[in-house]
């Protein structure tokens, strides 16, 4: 009996580290997003005057995408995609300002939604920029339209960009250091009474002059869009931010350790004002875009970090990627032009932020899950929107009905199990962009570029005729065959309309 006993008791120690595995066999799920990072803006991409040796060390353990693009060239549509695996032309979202209401349906499944139904903790933490509240947000109590309401369980946000007000952080839906003897108000309309300073008329207060869009409100030194007054204690400084960002997101790791979680880290960097911290500073030949870029980078090193730290790397899928195409002029005078050098932010492809040309949507993408990704490099051609089926198929959810209607599962090709990808893929700029391999279509519009895409050096990319490119021959879209295509462009021209139908 004592023998039996015994050999219970060894039997389940040995058990013991199978069942604890089986138990936790989901992968943890961290998705990286990146601000206006281009294609080219990473050392295995071939930047030039920065190094990225965190993200290239995804790279080297993972597997590097060519052709992987965000759904949109803007980052609330490409946000919104994400998300919700819906194209963001079907609920009209555009670029947000600062106190745009929610709009996520909450009734809706969402991605976190989905991964919390199969025994997820979920977290965001960074930049939002997909609204908040009804549209009439008191910055002052808790905010009741948020992360939360669209399944995320923990969130520590930048609420829009860091280029608006209000420039504070929330914690689950809470101004963070708000002190009701100095209330916040916020408008993007009528000035405040005893509001910050403007920019437009105190540029001596400045660290960094701007265009007249983002003359408003001046705090840490910097104007920004829109008017706020109060929260004195609750505003951040824009040079602690990756720190303040890259400890609530390792913070948030290490609580969820033995539990399945996903992370959505949503970096600031490297949109405007791209403000470096004094340790990142000249880190790059290029002036502070540059230095922004290994600012970033370090942050990709602490998420690492913190996930080697509480053993579970090998178990984690991490999908480093962007929302939308390089920009250089966006509003802040930082001479990201002028020092550019040979650097080529959206590497061999045409457009950036804004265009409807590759560079736009075609974004720096890497998967790393050393349990289950090959090393490697892949063409196949995909989408963010796809992830959430894709998502939901490696966690073994079923999608609610009318969730995700534009997402289309290729778990195999997202870990490299496959090449192949989407037959057609679309690209949402100020017109749309149809991928069918390396055919690309340009829809006509007959409207003038507006005046202040002009201003930002941008080609949206829209022409009054009909575009028709072979990425094949040529990648960087110089060549406008459409007369000598007929048949594709009747292919392409029907599938875009059963699209946006």
């Amino acid at each position: 009996m004592i023998k039996k006993l015994k050999n219970i008791t060894f039997l389940t120690l040995m058990l013991i580290p199978f069942l604890a595995s089986s138990q936790n066999s989901k992968p943890n799920i961290v998705i990286i997003y990146v601000d206006d990072l281009g294609y080219g803006d990473i050392g295995v991409n071939g930047a030039i005057g920065v190094k990225t040796p965190n993200v290239d060390e995804l790279a080297k353990n993972g597997l590097n995408f060519t052709d992987a693009h965000s759904s949109a060239s803007t980052c609330t549509p490409s946000r919104y995609s994400l998300l919700t695996g819906s194209y963001a032309f079907r609920n009209n979202a555009a670029i947000l300002e600062g106190d745009a209401p929610l709009i996520i349906d909450t009734k809706k499944e969402t991605l976190p939604k989905m991964l919390q139904k199969a025994g997820y903790k979920t977290g965001v933490v960074g930049k939002w920029h997909l609204g908040l509240g009804n549209g009439k947000i008191d910055w002052n109590n808790r905010i009741d339209l948020g992360p939360k309401e669209v399944g995320f369980d923990y969130s520590f946000l930048i609420p829009a960009t860091g280029d608006r007000v209000p420039t504070v952080f929330l914690e689950n839906q809470r101004v963070v250091n708000s002190n009701p003897n100095d209330p916040i108000t916020v408008s993007y309309g009528a000035r405040i009474d005893g509001g910050y300073p403007l920019g437009r008329e105190n540029p001596e207060m400045l660290k960094m002059h701007t265009d007249p869009y983002h003359q408003g409100a001046i705090t840490n030194g910097i104007s920004r869009i829109g008017h706020m007054k109060g929260g004195k204690e609750a505003l951040w400084i824009d040079e602690k931010i990756p720190f303040v960002l890259s400890e609530k997101a390792t913070s948030f790791i290490a609580e969820e350790k033995d539990n399945p979680f996903f992370l959505y880290f949503s970096l600031h960097d490297i949109h405007q004002p791209r403000i470096a911290n004094i340790k990142f500073v000249e880190s790059s030949t290029m002036g502070p875009r540059g230095d922004v870029i290994a600012q970033m980078d370090w942050c990709v090193g602490e998420i690492t970090k913190a996930l080697k730290k509480q053993n579970v790397l090998e178990n984690t899928l991490i999908i480093f990627t962007s929302d939308n195409g390089p920009i250089l002029d966006d509003g802040y005078l930082d001479y990201a032009i002028e020092l550019l050098g040979e650097h080529k932010p959206g590497g061999t492809y045409r457009g950036a932020k804004y265009s409807v040309y590759e560079a736009g949507t075609r974004m720096p993408t890497i998967v790393h899950w050393p349990a289950k990704v090959q090393p490697g490099k892949s063409d196949a051609l995909l989408s963010q929107v796809d992830l959430y089926a894709s998502l939901a198929s490696l966690v073994n959810q079923k999608i609610e009905k009318e969730a995700a209607p534009d997402s289309e599962n290729h778990i195999d090709a997202w870990l490299g199990k496959s090449k192949k990808g989407r037959e057609f893929l679309l690209e949402e700029a100020f017109t749309y962009g149809l991928r069918m391999g390396n055919w690309k279509y340009i829809k006509p519009k007959n409207k003038p570029v507006p005046g202040w895409i002009t201003q930002k050096f941008v080609d949206p990319g829209f022409r009054k005729e009909i575009q028709l490119f072979n990425l094949d021959k040529d990648p960087s879209e110089e060549n406008n065959i459409a007369e000598n295509h007929p048949e594709i462009i009747k292919k392409m021209e029907q599938k875009l309309q059963e699209i946006l139908k």
